[in-house]
């Protein structure tokens, strides 16, 4: 199941978000998806999810029946203002020691659960516990009484009413839950029955582990050594840079989002910053330049680089093969507004379509790909295809036990 995150549109209110979804979404159906319903993978901040009333819920559910369209899974990790000033570390408040996170959340289980398709398995995404610095490990007793309350309320509609929801935090760079290795630490000292963390899980976004230079393969081996599913995965793309080429870096620190950057030096060593402005100023410091440099930022996922810069998009190729074909996958390029001039060739909604189609052409053959555009070749731009184009294979999973939620049976071994 393939869809995009609606956090790319503009829009706090319920009245925003709906008039955003109806402004938008027939016209990726009509392209994208002309003669199925088309999943929406729906963002709504505190205040719509609060402002979404009976009867405006009433009338978004016949909405969603008139245009052919059904909501799989939300987006519940920005609980405030995500487009038009400045967000940065403000994205991660309230974190998940704190009573309003868990509010809003079970709000949004309740929405979904009364959204879902009958025999559909559903997701929420969140905040990844909250950002390194104002949490730590030590707060783990005040998350596991905020994430206990969720995850209890979760069984209950699944006893109740039969529909499977999972809770699935998202790791991201610089946050308390940033690693494939931190996220397998959290699950195992979480330390909650298993009729609660049945409904807990990840939501795997590319774009992140990228950044952190892992191997998707080697990630998911090891999440599901830890027991851990995958509630859905965000299909995501990162920029990618060689150290010299850092300064070209420059036009994407901008100040609405945060942009952490991971260096690997060339002893193999990861240097880690909080923001790209930073990043650039590690020379002052005597930071060094790094061999190579990827930056949080995402771009259009059928972008594989230009002159300048590179994309983490080959991580996505080397992930996508490796994921069972009815998993729920949700193109997330939420920085749109903030891309330069130069990236923003087409309307927004063509390029949901370019990014939706690019997507499903991956996942109909992954040994035809089709061609991405990379306008030119680039002093300083990285091989297009990363580490792993040589001898690139269609590999699966079937048979290898991962353990995933696919949006029509439920939590699954593949």
């Amino acid at each position: 199941m393939i869809t995009y995150c609606t956090n790319i549109h503009p829009g706090e209110s319920w009245g925003e978000v709906f008039a955003a979804l109806r402004q938008h979404i027939p016209v990726v159906k009509a392209a994208f998806s002309p003669d199925a319903a088309f999943p929406i993978g729906l963002r709504l901040a505190e205040r719509a999810a609060r402002e979404l009333d009976a009867a405006r819920n009433r009338e978004f559910t016949d909405w969603l029946r008139a245009n052919d369209c059904f909501v799989p899974t939300l987006n519940g990790f920005p609980y405030g203002a995500f487009h038009g000033g400045r967000v940065k570390e403000n994205v991660y408040l309230p974190d998940w020691r704190a009573p309003e996170r868990a509010a809003y959340t079970l709000r949004l289980t309740d929405l979904l659960a009364g959204w879902l398709p009958e025999g559909m398995a559903g997701s929420i995404s969140s905040v990844p516990l909250g950002f390194k610095g104002v949490v730590g490990w030590d707060d783990l007793p005040a998350f596991r009484v905020q994430l206990e309350s969720v995850l209890r309320h979760l069984a209950e509609i699944h006893d109740r009413q039969g529909r499977k929801i999972l809770l699935a935090l998202e790791p991201e760079p610089g946050c308390l839950l940033e690693t494939t290795d931190e996220a397998c630490r959290f699950f195992a000292e979480l330390d909650l029955s298993e009729e609660l963390t049945a409904f807990l899980g990840l939501c795997y976004d590319a774009c992140h582990q990228a950044v952190e230079f892992e191997d998707p393969a080697d990630s998911l081996r090891r999440l599901d050594q830890a027991g851990i599913p995958i509630a859905k995965v965000q299909v995501s793309s990162a920029l990618r840079v060689a150290g010299e080429g850092r300064e070209h870096l420059r036009r994407f620190d901008e100040p609405c989002y945060l942009h952490q950057v991971v260096v690997r030096n060339r002893d193999g060593n990861l240097d880690r910053y909080a923001d790209l402005g930073q990043a650039l100023a590690r020379e002052e410091i005597g930071g060094g330049v790094g061999e190579e440099w990827r930056c949080h930022f995402h771009v259009p996922i059928f972008l594989a680089g230009t002159p300048d810069h590179g994309t983490t998009q080959s991580f996505l190729i080397d992930l996508l093969p490796l994921l069972p074909a009815d998993i729920l996958l949700e193109v997330e390029t939420y920085t749109w507004d903030v891309l330069p001039p130069e990236l923003r060739l087409d309307s927004v909604t063509d390029s949901i379509v370019r990014e939706l189609e690019w997507l499903a052409a991956i996942r109909g053959t992954s040994l035809s790909l089709p061609a991405s555009p990379v306008c030119g070749g680039g002093e300083h731009l990285l091989p297009a295809g990363g580490e792993h184009t040589e001898g690139h294979q269609g590999r699966g999973w079937e048979g290898s036990g991962l353990s995933f939620v696919t949006p029509g049976k439920g939590q699954r071994r593949a």
